[in-house]
């Protein structure tokens, strides 16, 4: 089963969103997305974090960032 996650966040061009389809594998898709995250974050310029959503629908903000403090 895949996995649509869209992130969005705020850099100095303003806000940016991205958005790819990942395979679950049994992960939960919260740690994905918060893998994925910190892709972006070495590869970009990142101010802070607007949303995270898994299929357009389903929004997991939250649990990102409670593994960000972690």
């Amino acid at each position: 089963m895949h996995v649509t996650i869209t992130i969005r966040y705020y850099s100095p061009a303003g806000t940016v969103m991205q958005s790819g389809t990942f395979p679950l594998r049994g992960r939960a898709p919260e740690s994905i997305a918060y893998e994925w995250l910190q892709q972006i974050k070495h590869q970009v310029h990142f101010d802070s974090l607007i949303s995270v959503r898994i299929n357009e629908d389903n929004d997991i903000t939250d649990k990102v960032k409670a593994l960000e403090r972690s």
